[in-house]
């Protein structure tokens, strides 16, 4: 079979680094997967992708080491249980991620995310994109992950019975990271999808191919950006979603009568049979649903009646850590194990970086990414790091050089401490960390 990688895009499928591999990522709308779902996920790792699956931290499930010959199988396995990959990559709306802070408000932004997740994917007027378009939909500012959006919305609360959201534009990270700004305040959810459609319109008419909206509002200002949009949305009415009945699938998140309960997963890399594991608990103890969390971990919503109950299950499926054992928030991309931009093998160095730092630096968020696309959101981690690249040595080997970030300021993005460091360095100075 010849496969147009170009053309594979779209279908959430990249090549990897492993001649005649490739990567399939999955959509899950909110991060939110039924049991059903995730057994259907379990299957297509053990016959296609050796195994395992990979956690993102948009809360998108990844398949490694794919063959080419398998790929249609797997999309048709996927639909089955009402999963796709359309669009997951390539130039088109992305998956739309959702908070997991498990506020008062993640019930409204579950709902959210998976309506315009069903909106916008597998529309032709939201792909053929100039690059890829990323939603994120959060119950409060806590983790700064609206500022990283092409379109990040904020729950503001609700008024005259509908929920209101900041909208917040043109963030990104990558070479050139820059924060979104505040585009409106208090946006009701009637004109939501309007004002996305508004915002995509723009980018694919003004935007030139391999840029970013950010780039765009680089180039005409915040201003001119803005009289695009209004210019887009003039004559448009509200379109609401409307609900004959309540839509969240998982149990509200802060009634007195549920708990918030995670499996950590080191580097989102979670073995087919371990999740199977973890599909049971959301069988049993949280309504047949688990949460894909933007740390890479697997969360449940559980009655507060049945908390030990599940805690005890958890640890026999071998998620809880004892209590001596050093639990550090580390999110990874995959870097050179996978990855045909990766230039060092993150989860190695994410170990060793894990064995050099103290209790200060256990006590931080962390994130590593393999390159400078930042897939894993290293400015908004405590401590970020990059690979920012290769050295040849006199031997001719090629060893990574690192850059430390350190996030001070809460509302914005972590800078570089130290730079171009070697391994050793790095880890001198994660021990430093006091």
């Amino acid at each position: 079979m010849i496969l147009d990688p170009q053309k594979l895009r779209i279908e959430g499928v990249y090549e990897q680094k492993q001649p005649g591999n490739y990567m399939v990522r999955v959509k899950v709308p909110g991060g939110v997967l039924s049991a059903e779902q995730a057994h259907k996920v379990a299957d297509i790792a053990e016959r296609f992708a050796g195994g395992s699956v990979h956690i993102t931290v948009r809360a998108s499930i990844e398949f490694h080491r794919v063959q080419g010959d398998a790929l249609p199988e797997v999309a048709r396995l996927l639909a089955a249980v009402g999963l796709t990959t359309r669009g997951a990559c390539g130039g088109a709306v992305r998956g739309v991620v959702c908070s997991t802070h498990f506020g008062e408000g993640f019930p409204s932004t579950q709902v959210l995310a998976r309506k315009l997740h069903h909106h916008f994917t597998q529309n032709p007027h939201f792909e053929g994109l100039p690059k890829k378009f990323k939603i994120g939909v959060d119950d409060g500012y806590a983790g700064s992950r609206h500022l990283i959006q092409d379109l990040g919305l904020v729950r503001a609360g609700t008024e005259g019975g509908q929920d209101r959201y900041d909208v917040w534009m043109a963030g990104g990270l990558g070479r050139e990271p820059q924060p979104a700004f505040l585009f409106e305040r208090g946006v009701a959810e009637e004109r939501i999808i309007p004002l996305i459609e508004a915002v995509v319109t723009v980018y694919r008419g003004h935007a030139p191919h391999g840029r970013r909206l950010k780039h765009l509002v680089r180039e005409m200002g915040e201003a001119g950006v803005r009289t695009l949009v209004d210019t887009e949305l003039a004559g448009k009415g509200p379109l609401l979603i409307a609900d004959g009945f309540a839509r969240q699938l998982t149990l509200p998140a802060t009634a007195s009568a549920n708990a918030h309960l995670e499996a950590p997963v080191f580097a989102g890399e979670l073995p087919a049979i371990a999740l199977r594991r973890l599909t049971t608990i959301a069988a049993d103890y949280a309504g047949g649903f688990m949460i894909l969390t933007c740390d890479q971990n697997v969360a449940f919503l559980v009655p507060d009646g049945a908390r030990e109950e599940s805690e005890q299950a958890l640890t026999a499926a071998g998620f809880r850590a004892a209590p001596e054992e050093k639990q550090v928030t580390f999110r990874i991309c995959p870097g050179s194990h996978e990855c045909r931009m990766g230039l060092a093998p993150t989860r190695d160095v994410a170990r060793s970086v894990i064995d050099a730092m103290g209790p200060a630096g256990a006590g931080l968020s962390w994130a590593i990414s393999g390159c400078h696309n930042s897939c894993s959101q290293p400015q908004l981690a405590g401590a970020g790091i990059f690979v920012s690249g290769l050295v040849k040595g006199e031997y001719g080997e090629r060893s990574p050089r690192f850059d430390f970030y350190r996030r001070i300021d809460p509302d914005g993005f972590g800078i570089p401490a130290r730079q171009g460091l070697t391994l050793a360095e790095l880890l001198e100075a994660v021990g430093e960390i006091g």
